[in-house]
């Protein structure tokens, strides 16, 4: 039987034979879930595609890439209370989108739930889910499994109030790195984040990708965040051991300078997170600045 409380949203972008295999997937899984499909003006044929195999399946068409922020439009169109992301070239193991959907529905006061990462074609375990198992944000007693400050949008699923009250996903910082802000939104606004490992996401990475301008678009979104809503210390601090440690190259000096370039936009919308959130954000420090899954490399 299905679950009519779950809606699925995935974003894609010139990837027809990705995003195909993706919704067969999720296709198969028991929860039956409604799914939509933002095409990010694809060249490809992909919108036409998945409409002919997928039919049931609601293709929406964007004019132009949307990067992350086109998720948003994926979610204002289900009425569904809980929205899972994948994106086209991850998908959700049968059975775990009910597990992330019961945390919602029996906790009110968490917003978002991530799903552990297991990495095809070999089946290893993603690195990022050893940062978020160990997460150092404090547990409380009926808190279904570690704390978070941030999330992984292509393994995760939101209740939808939450999610479209903050707003979802800025556009300026189109992808990579974009959760962190929307996440710290969220916690400002006394919403709880955690980690679901009994919840399965496969990722079977594509190879259409730009990894050099994805590492850029990461290094400027990471310093956004930080100006736009870490203290002025802690700001500087980080995006000083970023400038130490990132490589010395073309991409990271293309990333520096496109942050630089959004500094009038970002001293108009800064807004530090309370202390509360900092003093999360504090306890994170040290641990993502070792972390085997955040390294600033292409």
């Amino acid at each position: 039987m299905g679950d009519d409380r779950i809606g699925v949203v995935t974003i894609t972008h010139n990837r027809r034979d990705e995003v195909l295999r993706t919704v067969g997937h999720m296709e198969s899984v028991r929860e039956q879930p409604a799914m939509v499909i933002v095409d990010n003006a694809s060249a490809d044929g992909t919108a036409d595609a998945l409409a002919r195999r997928f039919p049931d399946v609601r293709v929406i068409r964007a004019a132009r890439n949307l990067g992350a922020a086109a998720r948003n439009v994926g979610v204002a169109e289900t009425e569904r209370p809980y929205v899972a992301f994948c994106d086209d070239d991850t998908w959700w193991e049968s059975g775990s989108l009910r597990r992330a959907a019961d945390v919602l529905e029996e906790h009110p006061d968490i917003a978002v739930v991530t799903a552990s990462i297991v990495v095809e074609p070999d089946g290893r375990e993603d690195p990022i889910c050893e940062e978020l198992r160990d997460s150092p944000i404090p547990r409380p007693a009926d808190c279904p499994g570690p704390c978070l400050l941030s999330f992984l949008a292509g393994a995760s699923m939101v209740r939808r109030k939450s999610f479209m009250d903050a707003g979802g996903f800025d556009h300026r910082f189109f992808i990579g790195g974009e959760e962190q802000l929307l996440a710290c939104d969220l916690a400002a606004e006394g919403w709880r984040m955690v980690y679901l490992p009994g919840a399965v996401v496969h990722h079977f990475p594509s190879r259409a990708r730009d990894p050099h301008l994805r590492r850029r678009q990461g290094i400027r979104n990471t310093l956004w965040f930080w100006w736009l809503r870490r203290p002025a210390l802690a700001a500087l601090q980080r995006s000083v051991h970023l400038l130490r440690t990132a490589p010395h190259d073309r991409v990271t000096l293309s990333g520096v300078v496109d942050a630089l370039t959004g500094v009038p936009w970002v001293l108009r919308s800064r807004r530090v997170v309370p202390e509360d959130v900092e003093a999360g954000l504090r306890l994170l420090d040290e641990p993502q600045k070792h972390s085997r899954a955040r390294r600033y490399i292409s």
